[in-house]
């Protein structure tokens, strides 16, 4: 069909206009735009020092350089009107898989040699869409198929950046996965190998750090003598090392009361007292124990109210959280799937809905906790002087079920902006391509969960169906 000449005029003019919004909305992201800020008039919800009424952050070089009233923007750098609008630390997701594919090596029961940093994908629209919830940085996890699965990355959200490395939060201290309960018993017992059981978990988890530790001991006899050779180096075997010395965090995949119980003391017994549990669904239950854990206790990252998805996680309660904060233990708000991340703000409203939570305490759930959580608290979580500038910006407080994310800057730079926000973001688009679902349908471990032979929901970017779970390939 041969389109008139206006007519044709009006639709390129519209793709120029739709090209250009896109294209001006990811110049602002880039890393050479500016990190000079000062925001103005704005509630100012710092999280540590409580809040600040039509207050001021001034950004230098993207970090924050002042916090008060009545400042002044210095020649050069740009200011926001925030009126009316709230001001919180960059919410910080403590266990997330977005920028990854394909992140569960489950070849072997112990896995401590591969790392998720060495894949990130920088072109993920998920960072966007993080961002597009207030989220400034992540920690990125390996998969929970294994006792002990690969280390872990924390990253910022960089978006617009194109090179992995530029995502990579410099100085973050290393974590790596464990996993306890179903997801190892379920996948190595149908392969009828160890573990198939909860005590045979421990068991593996016991002998990998046993042999990390004559590892470490015959590296250092050789360092002071007392051997001829070195051990033959192993990369497993440094990273668990780094956890017997407190190097490197494990951050273990848990649900039940018991297995946490039994995790604490196998750790114990190695003298490792830094330790993050992930999910914890039965935490209430063991609160005492998991903040007398160490010398400051266990921490734990929760869902806010989501369970019931296998056997091991039927006992829950959307108390969980608020249990855990209010017996001192260092708890955060996680999202744990791509697509997830964008609503955690509401999900500690949730929590502090349950709970009875005040506003700090709640906020704290998913700024400065999970910060702590990942040994990256001396640089953000609050707003404070001297802290790197990740920020969100929200309508309304962000507590509030009416509340929108207006812009999101990391390290000063505007990474989000609810005035600027063209349809489609992607950085690498193909014409003839999908666009990506907010949570594809993957479900390829199905198989070998508890729930094998339940009917799902399969959501591609193609199309829905039901289908078994023992159909799926």
């Amino acid at each position: 069909m041969m389109l008139s000449t206006p007519l044709r005029s009006f639709l390129l003019l519209l793709l120029t206009v739709g090209l250009t919004t896109a294209a001006a909305a990811q110049d602002r992201q880039r890393t050479n735009a500016s990190n000079d800020w000062l925001i103005q008039d704005a509630t100012i919800l710092t999280v540590t020092n409580g809040t600040i009424e039509n207050g001021d952050i001034l950004v230098r070089d993207g970090d924050i350089a002042q916090v008060g009233t009545d400042l002044s923007a210095p020649n050069g750098v740009e200011t926001y009107d925030a009126s009316g609008e709230y001001v919180m630390p960059g919410i910080i997701d403590a266990h997330q898989h977005f920028a990854l594919s394909n992140i569960n090596e489950a070849t072997n029961q112990v896995t401590a040699e591969v790392g998720v940093g060495d894949v990130l994908d920088p072109f993920d629209i998920g960072l966007y869409r993080g961002l597009a919830g207030g989220v400034t940085a992540a920690h990125v996890m390996h998969g929970s198929a294994n006792p002990i699965g690969g280390r872990n990355e924390t990253i910022k959200l960089h978006y617009g950046a194109t090179d992995p490395a530029a995502f990579k939060m410099e100085d973050a201290p290393r974590t790596v996965k464990f996993a306890l309960g179903e997801n190892p018993t379920g996948l190595y017992g149908q392969r009828d190998q160890v573990p198939q059981t909860r005590m045979g978990v421990e068991q593996v988890i016991r002998n990998a750090l046993t042999e990390a530790r004559r590892y470490h001991e015959a590296k250092q006899a050789y360092q002071n003598g007392d051997r001829d050779r070195p051990p033959e180096h192993s990369e497993r075997l440094e990273v668990l090392a780094g956890v017997l010395q407190g190097d490197v965090i494990p951050h273990v995949h848990s649900y039940r009361a018991d297995e946490i119980v039994m995790l604490m003391n196998v750790l114990e017994d190695f003298g490792v007292d830094d330790v993050v549990f992930q999910h914890v669904n039965e935490g209430f239950k063991v609160a005492p124990e998991l903040a007398a854990f160490g010398d400051d206790g266990a921490s734990a990252s929760v869902f806010s109210d989501w369970w019931a998805y296998k056997f091991e996680v039927y006992y829950s309660t959307a108390y969980n959280a608020a249990v855990l904060e209010k017996n001192d233990v260092n708890t955060s708000i996680n999202s744990d799937i791509p697509g997830e991340q964008r609503d955690l703000y509401l999900q500690a409203a949730k929590s502090q809905r349950y709970g009875d939570l005040s506003d700090q305490q709640a906020l704290s759930l998913i700024t400065i906790n999970p910060a702590r959580q990942l040994g990256i608290a001396d640089r953000v979580g609050s707003i404070e002087e001297g802290k790197d500038a990740d920020l969100a910006i929200f309508s309304k407080h962000p507590l509030s079920v009416y509340t929108q994310p207006q812009r999101t800057y990391v390290d000063g730079i505007v990474r989000f902006d609810h005035e600027d926000d063209p349809d489609d973001m992607r950085l690498r688009v193909d014409p003839e391509g999908t666009v990506d679902l907010a949570r594809d349908g993957d479900y390829s471990g199905v198989q070998h969960s508890c729930l094998k032979g339940a009917a799902f929901l399969h959501a591609t970017s193609e199309k829905l169906r039901f289908r078994n779970a023992d159909q799926w390939e």
